[in-house]
């Protein structure tokens, strides 16, 4: 017999749900309009724990003034329905109202691996990003969480928070999904039109071009950077935002790549901002 999956949306509704559920318990956070890299880290969530939660929730806070918080695509019927056959016990749906009430006025700041990359060109983002996680495990209490390398900064960061706050939760980065012409699966993919989605696989053949270098023996940060750049600029629709080569912990801009890295990028496509990445060595 399959068990039917609870949507609860208040405090109290999660807590007498997940006191119900066996241990250990997986925790999915997602801001939903769910596609198959979601999906990938529901089912990991399902092979290693014997309940699975998934949080749907659009966090208003990690979004910037100019950014796309009320054309941010929601589908809560579509999610349901694709997590229904993956064994997920849980689905958490709560309101901006549920996650910062009147006066609402508590953070979670990671300092340092907050200032480059995304969250330079994204002030707040990050901040929202560790306080609604932080408030997820909070509520859940998951002994593992599931994010995609997608998002590699904000896996970091994660990583940061959880050991810096001795939260008890392991926290399992899932590879990026993409799509057949490789262009990493994301909810925003949806904004562009056909042109753009053609275009927006440069990024794909950017990374390509430097992994290739870096195959055969390139280890000169400026060089694998200059690889990306080249390739993005000889796409007219492409306007390249930042490169990054960097240590993969503490994500500090790297001159030569000797340990594990991450290379990675934005990339606007029209007014579309993507980001890929690859973790070299």
């Amino acid at each position: 017999m399959t068990k039917s999956m609870m949507i609860v949306s208040t405090i109290e509704e999660l807590r007498s749900a997940r006191a119900i559920l066996d241990e250990p318990v997986g925790l999915v956070p997602t801001m939903g309009f769910l596609h198959e890299g979601h999906l990938s880290l529901v089912r990991r969530a399902a092979e290693e724990c014997a309940s699975v939660v998934v949080s749907i929730f659009v966090n208003p806070t990690q979004f910037g003034p100019t950014e796309d918080l009320a054309s941010y695509p929601r589908d809560m019927e579509r999610d349901l329905h694709l997590l229904e056959p993956l064994g997920v016990d849980l689905v958490w749906n709560p309101s901006p109202e549920i996650m910062y009430p009147d006066g609402y006025q508590t953070w979670v700041e990671v300092d340092a691996l907050t200032g480059v990359l995304e969250g330079a060109r994204r002030p707040g983002h990050f901040r929202g990003v560790t306080t609604i996680v932080a408030k997820l495990f909070t509520g859940v209490q998951p002994a593992r969480a599931y994010f995609g390398q997608k998002d590699a900064q904000q896996a970091a960061v994660i990583r940061r928070m959880t050991r810096d706050l001795n939260f008890p939760i392991e926290i399992v980065v899932c590879p990026i999904v993409r799509e057949p012409d490789g262009l990493a699966m994301s909810s925003r993919n949806t904004y562009l039109d056909p042109e753009q989605r053609q275009a927006a696989t440069v990024l794909y053949r950017a990374l390509n071009a430097a992994i290739s270098a870096f195959d055969a023996g390139e280890r000169n940060a400026n060089k694998l950077r200059a690889i990306i750049e080249e390739t993005i600029t000889a796409e007219p629709l492409a306007k390249m935002q930042y490169i990054s080569c960097a240590d993969y912990d503490s994500l500090e801009e790297l001159e030569t790549v000797s340990g594990k890295a991450l290379l990675s990028m934005a990339v606007f496509v029209g007014k579309t901002r993507l980001i890929d990445n690859f973790v070299l060595g």
